[in-house]
């Protein structure tokens, strides 16, 4: 039995469970230290895995993504997600040259342009043009393939409808998207906390506004739901992700919801630099001491 459910983000279709927790674990435990709760053990601690989902079917699966060129960025879904990442990465980051005044263009030649613009920037640097593409491929699938967005879920679904002594979940990435659509999917279950980490939920049109349902909305209306039973909400953001691009989620989901800002360095995105700050060991804690 866990205590604390952790949940990936994109570009980990290559990994799996036991991989996941190699990393979260310790890191996890460190951002505990931080604050001065108490460690957990490793058998607290489980990592739900969906990345196996977004593996090319058709071959045998090897370490190889597909090689995506700027001619496979597709459809509006894509070349707007590229375009807002480009945008953030220019505004937070003086190496990047920023988009021109007008829309992007939805041709290979534009995006050609973003990609060659993000894999100069700090945020994206050392990741090759076809995982960035992948990247973009598995966020869209999810919004847009129910099949997918149906598998995906499920994975945290049957651990929170399994497993009643989880207390905890921490979410990275996209999987702060599946952390928050399965807890509005069971208003029934309780948790003591949420803990989101470089989450896109913020971003108006292509994330926030295709939300799955909740309950306890603070504006009357969904999309902006409180997620399910949790009792206690932290967004961990760095100035410089441009993955979460909106760092406060408060105005769309609700004062309830704590922000907070760290400094993860080159590598504003990863998630052990997020798990082991003093702010996430902070939230887990407070969120333990919230039940007693």
């Amino acid at each position: 039995m866990a205590r604390v459910i952790c949940v990936h983000g994109v570009g980990q279709q290559h990994s799996g469970e036991h991989d996941q927790h190699g990393r979260w674990f310790p890191a996890l435990n460190d951002g505990l230290l931080r604050a001065g709760g108490t460690p957990v053990k490793a058998d607290d601690v489980a990592c739900v895995f969906y990345g196996d989902v977004f593996r090319p079917p058709g071959r045998p699966l090897s370490w190889q993504d597909p090689l995506y060129s700027a001619a496979d960025v597709d459809g509006p879904y894509e070349h707007e997600l590229l375009e807002l990442w480009w945008r953030e990465a220019a505004a937070t980051d003086g190496k990047v040259m920023a988009p021109g005044g007008r829309e992007l263009v939805r041709a290979p030649r534009s995006a050609q342009t973003a990609l060659v613009a993000l894999s100069r920037s700090r945020f994206f640097a050392g990741l090759a043009m076809r995982s960035l593409i992948f990247d973009l491929k598995q966020v869209r699938r999810y919004f847009t393939e129910e099949t997918v967005r149906d598998a995906v879920q499920a994975r945290l679904l049957d651990v929170l409808d399994e497993d009643e002594e989880v207390r905890a979940v921490v979410a990275h990435s996209l999987g702060t998207v599946v952390a928050y659509e399965a807890l509005a999917a069971r208003p029934d279950r309780r948790l003591d906390a949420l803990v989101t980490l470089g989450s896109p939920l913020g971003i108006r049109g292509l994330v926030f506004d295709r939300l799955r349902g909740g309950d306890r909305p603070h504006s009357g209306a969904w999309p902006g739901a409180w997620p399910g039973g949790v009792r206690t909400w932290t967004n961990i953001a760095d100035a410089g992700d441009v993955v979460a691009l909106v760092k406060d989620l408060s105005p769309l989901f609700g004062p309830e919801v704590r922000n907070h800002l760290v400094h993860n360095g080159s590598h504003a995105h990863d998630v052990a630099r997020y798990l082991n700050t003093e702010q996430t060991g902070r939230a887990l804690a407070d969120g333990d001491r919230s039940a007693r």
